[in-house]
């Protein structure tokens, strides 16, 4: 495990419990820990922290340069896996060169991030000038941290973001995005009489990040129960009891389930129906779904006499399989990249009878973004949904002239004899909000290779950790 002073700064971290917008205890622990080093720490009324570190001697005259990281996660695990994320660490375990979490997220999106700052805040034995380490409190569910970041509260002239997922590239440029929510009020009424009840259900499959992971082929959990919802419902009288499906906003959907009742003359075209699209699925995505699982149980017991009415769950169902979700467009510019997208995340029905249905939608054209919101407002608004569109974040324009771009490749060249990949994101990085609050910032984002974040299944390469903290010492070392 090298370097590990990053992986010992890593278990450190997922000790700390850290969900979004409950980073209480992890802002405690990096006061403590900024200040157990003897090093100038403060945190801002937002809850970000930054801890300076002076330059190693004969490096006083270098520019400040501003190491940057988010400490929150996103919580998700599997649905047989007891967890809670307030009170219990992350459990890892090695797998060949890939280190996982134990039924969870892992964290290393952003907790390895952190866990470098750390260990260059504590290291005596390597050469920089003066440096900023900035955490950041709320990246995954909303940037409310970056966004509140006040003017001055850092000073450095380059920003060097710990927040990528590929090693080997560099990251210039990122998409804006925003979130719309859909609001499907209704009124309860009675399941008819003589009506069939079951449990339909879909899970097992990859999910993934929204934004990096949208053009990947992936199947998304709730198109998949609506498809089948819309079947059973041309051919039968369909009651919907209860819908659960999907999670964060920022995550491709991996499961989700509803309750339904027909009568019970169609009992039997449930199971048909679903073996029907099973296999159509299946086939489908072959590929890259290669353990989705459906399942269909039969419920006898009486509490479930009460359905949304008619009326408004035809129209949400119709509404719901009609909503775009998946690219929408690519980049002009570079065949390669996702410029504008939307992710159909979640739909949850509440209590006060409302059903409550969350998508996020990205685009590294302003105007594209806009478009896309209005796009999605305006299918859920015809099927009689309450709908809102959030601010969101900006973007992050490439800046063409970028000094610290100039050594972060040179740097890469120097010691892998290769050269780096210069790339933008389909993602959100915080850098958007920075360029805005500190046009003069230099930026670039690198880190090491992790895969289906913010999904259980999230995993850390170990040897590119390695790589990218050599990357970073030498990138200090020639500012």
């Amino acid at each position: 495990m090298e370097p590990q002073i990053v992986f010992d700064c890593f278990k450190r971290v997922n000790q700390i419990p850290r969900p979004s917008k409950r980073e209480e205890k992890m802002i405690a622990f990096l006061q403590e820990f900024g200040q157990s080093l003897g090093l100038p720490t403060k945190v801002d009324k937002t809850g970000n922290v930054l801890i300076s570190k002076p330059a190693t001697p004969g490096m006083e005259n270098k520019p400040t340069v501003v190491l940057q990281s988010h400490m929150d996660m996103v919580c998700e695990k599997n649905a047989d896996r007891d967890f809670n994320f307030d009170t219990d660490p992350i459990e890892t375990y090695i797998e060949g060169d890939w280190m996982h979490a134990k039924g969870t997220t892992l964290g290393a999106d952003d907790g390895i991030g952190v866990a470098m700052q750390m260990a260059v805040l504590m290291s005596n034995d390597i050469e920089h000038g003066p440096l900023e380490c900035l955490f950041t409190r709320d990246e995954e569910t909303g940037l409310t941290g970056a966004e509140g970041l006040e003017s001055g509260f850092m000073t450095g002239q380059y920003l060097i973001n710990l927040d990528s997922e590929d090693e080997g590239q560099i990251f210039v440029s990122c998409a804006g995005g925003v979130r719309t929510e859909a609001r499907f009020q209704f009124k309860e009424e009675e399941v008819p009489a003589g009506y069939f009840t079951a449990r339909v259900g879909v899970k097992g499959l990859h999910g993934g990040h929204s934004g990096d992971d949208i053009n990947k082929k992936f199947a998304n959990a709730n198109k998949l129960l609506v498809r089948y919802l819309c079947q059973v419902q041309e051919e039968t009288d369909l009651r919907l009891v209860d819908i659960q499906s999907g999670g964060l906003h920022n995550a491709i959907p991996r499961e989700g389930w509803a309750l339904i009742a027909v009568p019970m003359a169609y009992k039997e075209t449930l199971r048909v129906k679903l073996n029907v699209l099973s296999a159509q699925v299946e086939e489908e995505f072959s590929a890259t779904e290669p353990t989705i699982e459906w399942t269909l149980e039969s419920l006898t017991d009486e509490q479930h006499k009460l359905c949304i009415e008619k009326a408004v769950s035809d129209k949400m169902l119709r509404t719901l399989h009609c909503i775009h979700n998946g690219v929408f467009a690519m980049s002009q510019d570079l065949d390669w990249l996702v410029e504008t997208s939307s992710n159909l995340a979640s739909i949850h029905k509440i209590e006060g009878g409302e059903v409550v249905v969350t998508t996020s939608q990205r685009s590294s054209v302003p105007s594209n973004l806009e478009y896309m919101a209005s796009v999605i407002r305006t299918t859920f608004e015809l099927g009689g949904a309450k709908t809102l569109t959030n601010e969101g974040y900006p973007g992050w324009k490439m800046n063409p002239k970028s000094e610290i771009l100039r050594i972060a490749k040179e740097s890469y060249v120097r010691l892998f004899n290769k050269e780096p990949e210069i790339l933008a994101i389909h993602a959100g990085l915080e850098c958007g909000l920075f360029s805005e609050k500190y046009p003069g910032l230099d930026m670039i984002s690198v880190g090491p290779t992790l895969r289906g974040v913010h999904s259980p299944d999230e995993r850390l390469l170990i040897p590119t950790v390695k790589l990218v903290w050599e990357h970073l010492l030498d990138i200090l070392k020639h500012v």
